[in-house]
Formats: structure tokens, sequence, C-alpha cells
């Protein structure tokens, strides 16, 4: 009430000396003939400074704005009656209870930074400027917290500060006074609310983790099932190329064998046909027999045997009675197409045997 009451006891005071007014209004009572000396004295020639506008009064009436610099003026006549600063002029906002929109009661104070633009009408418009202006911007923040619920307010601090500077130029545009920006300095919150957003915060904070964990986990899964299949489509890939190759190898193996075998069928026909071939297929089928014979208790303990096992004579002579039924066809096909042989030939290998094995008894 005493800053206030100190502005308005000088009526000439701009913004800049009303802001100093203020702060020497909590410890003094300023007198009314102080804050009138306060303005300049009209002795004719006066220097206006830099960044200043006076408003000068011509016996009552507004005359014109000095500009900084050389000036003169009629003394007696005109006189110095506001001085207004054209400066950036910092303000800060006392602080007040604002309800939001899901109740919570706040506790906010902020700062105004302004500038006059018009000094006519910031001297004419308005009696208190810095009053007005500052009873707006409270006004205004308590109707835009009103709008917004606790969490949107801090964080949309810059939407709100925006928000507050355009209600304030709509209002003070008749004033001359123009709002470059409001901030808001501080936001006291109620102890238990504190606590309860301190509890959501460690909350939210916790659902963040298992979140974060299970997509963990189900990733670290799907990578897993990933590589698994991978790995099976990939070993599947390889046993189906290892079966052909060993397929292929062996349809090889085959036909190379076929061929081998075709081959040593047709060599062995073409010795057969040659003179004594057929001794020598007998001597050959023999000698198998007796192997084959000799090998029959190595690999089983169940045998059969024929009656005559000591003759080895006699079951010599059978193989080679089989030998001969089989390739008579063949021998006679063979003597037919041969020339007639102008020597002996020589005896069967059945006889030779035999005579073998007479002498060696």
């Amino acid at each position: 009430m005493l800053a206030r009451a100190g502005i308005r006891a000088g009526p000439g005071l701009g913004l800049l000396q009303r802001s100093q007014q203020l702060k020497r209004s909590a410890w003094l009572a300023p007198a009314p003939c102080r804050l009138n000396s306060g303005l300049p004295m009209n002795i004719g020639v006066l220097f206006v400074p830099q960044q200043e506008a006076w408003v000068v009064e011509r016996m009552g009436k507004f005359h014109r704005i000095l500009e900084p610099g050389l000036n003169f003026l009629i003394p007696l006549l005109d006189r110095i009656r506001y001085v207004q600063s054209l400066k950036e002029i910092v303000i800060n906002v006392p602080e007040q209870s604002a309800v939001t929109l899901d109740n919570v009661t706040l506790q906010i104070d902020g700062v105004l930074y302004l500038r006059v633009m018009d000094p006519y009408k910031a001297s004419y418009g308005v009696e208190d400027p810095e009053y007005a202006v500052t009873q707006l911007a409270q006004t205004t923040m308590r109707s835009e917290l009103g709008k917004l619920s606790l969490d949107r307010v801090f964080r949309e601090r810059e939407s709100l500060n925006a928000n507050i500077v355009d209600a304030i130029n709509q209002a003070s545009d008749c004033w001359g006074i123009r709002c470059l920006r409001y901030e808001i300095k501080d936001i006291h919150v109620p102890p238990r609310v504190k606590e309860s957003m301190q509890m959501q915060v460690e909350a939210e904070r916790r659902k963040r983790a298992t979140v974060l964990e299970s997509e963990g986990t189900r990733e670290s899964a799907i990578n897993v099932a990933e590589g698994q299949k991978q790995a099976q489509i990939l070993a599947s890939e390889a046993e189906k190329a290892e079966q052909i190759n060993k397929a292929a190898g062996e349809a090889n193996a085959m036909l190379v064998r076929a061929r081998a075998k075709a081959e040593a069928i047709q060599l062995l026909a073409a010795a057969l046909a040659q003179q004594h071939g057929s001794a020598a297929a007998s001597l050959s089928v023999a000698e198998q027999y007796v192997s084959a014979f000799s090998k029959l208790a190595k690999d089983s303990n169940t045998l059969l045997l024929p009656a005559n096992t000591g003759d080895v004579t006699n079951m010599v002579a059978q193989a080679l009675g089989i030998y001969a039924t089989l390739t008579k066809p063949q021998a006679v096909k063979t003597q037919a197409e041969m020339p007639p042989a102008h020597e002996d030939p020589q005896p069967p290998a059945a006889e030779v045997l035999k005579a073998e094995q007479a002498s060696s008894s």
C-alpha cells in the first residue's frame, strides 16, 4: 500500500522512477514533495538523456514530447509532467495461488519484461501502468493455469508464457506498453502432491524397467528362435546337398563298376576263346572253390559240410563238372568257330590234378 501510495503521489514519474520508488518505499514512506521534486524543472534550456521521453504540458494541456538532446522550453508556461523510460523494464510478479484443472493449488510467481512504446499513451492512457500490468499478468496467469492439469503445467511452460504475453499485449495496447516476454520463476507444489508425484515417478520408472526387461527377453527369444530356424534350414540344405552328392557319387561308382565288369567280362570271354582257355578257367574255379571251403569255419560256428570232406579230388572234380556243364554250349560254339589245331591239346586240368594226387599218395 505504501508503494502504491507513493506512486500515486507522484503521477509525473515514469516506470523507471516508479520502480525505484517502489524499492525505497519498503524502508521509507516518501513525502509527496520529494516525489514531485524528482521531475526536472523547466529552466528554459533542457538536456534530455538518451532512451528517455519527457512529456511537456503547456498551461495544463499536452504540448509535446522532448527528444534526447538539447531542447528549449518557455518557463512558467511549459511544465515537464511525465518522464518515461524507453528501456526494457523488468518487473517481478508477486507469488500468488492458482488452482489447476485437476484442483491442485499451486504457488507461482514470475518475471515480466516490458517496454514503453508510446510515451503519450503510457502517460495518459492509464494512471498506474506498472500496477495495471502486474495485476493483468497475475489474473491472466491464474486463468491460464486453470485450463491445464498439473502434469501439463510442467510440460507446457513455454506455451503458458506465450499465452500470458499475448493476453497482456491485447490489453496493454491502449496503454502504450508492450510486453516482450514473461517467464515463470518458481512453481511450488503442496508437500503431499509432491510426494504423490515422486511415487508416480518411481512407479513409472519401475514400469519402464519391467517393460524394457520383458522386451529384451522377447527379443532374445525371437533371436534364438530365428537362429534355430536358420540352423535347421541350413542343416537340411546341407543334408540335401550331401545326399545328392552321395547319390551322384554312388551312381558314378555303379557306372564305373559296371563298365569295369563289362570290360572284365569282355577280356575274360576273349581269354576263354583262346587256346587252352577252358583249362585255365577250370584251374581258377578249382582254386576259388578250395579257398572258399577253407574259410567256412572262420565266420560262423554252424557249418554244413559234405559227407566226403576228406576227398579233395572228388570235390574239385564236382566243381569242374559244374563249370563244364555251364560252359559246354559255349565250348561247342568256340570249337566250331576255331580252326582245327595241329598240335595235340593238353590234358584237362582234372586229369592233371588226379595224376598229381595219385603221385603224392
